[in-house]
């Protein structure tokens, strides 16, 4: 399975066909907020699944600002991350992923990317696609074959 990870577009998405091009094959698109309105132009583009969480710059109630979900055998907890204070470090996304017993933790907000492995969970964070802090325009491809988890930052 192949899962195609996007942060912080705020609403400068830009070629969505580009965008959801560059992700490859995937089986799955995950949005982690910044802005969900984002969420609909991909959709015109990609006609998979696309799971999304709203982050600090969304305003819709209905959407929610995290979720826990299976996929690919794998527990994924979802977030943007400003509840956490990842611009700091991970250590309160660390504790909640401990909590929630998650083998991947997506997160946002900081727009630059980073992978790490802490405690037998990886964080995984794709930057932004339209507005990197570091210069560096970033989404995330993270492919699952059974236990074997291999995440990506691709640069665009």
């Amino acid at each position: 399975m192949k899962i195609g990870v996007i942060s912080d577009t705020h609403r400068y998405i830009g070629d969505a066909t580009s965008l959801v091009n560059s992700l490859g094959n995937v089986n799955l698109i995950i949005h982690l907020g910044d802005n969900i309105e984002d969420v609909e132009i991909l959709s015109s583009v990609y006609k998979g699944k696309i799971i999304n969480v709203r982050g600090n710059c969304d305003f819709s109630k209905q959407t929610p600002s995290e979720l826990i979900e299976n996929i690919g055998g794998k527990r994924f907890f979802i977030t943007h991350g400003n509840r956490y204070d990842v611009k700091y470090d991970l250590a309160k996304l660390r504790y909640r992923a401990l909590e929630l017993e998650a083998d991947i933790v997506l997160f946002g907000h900081t727009h630059i990317s980073q992978i790490e492995y802490i405690d037998g969970i990886w964080f995984i964070n794709p930057g932004s696609p339209t507005l990197p802090r570091n210069g560096v325009r970033s989404i995330a491809v993270i492919g699952i074959d059974g236990d074997k988890v291999v995440p990506v930052i691709k640069k665009i």
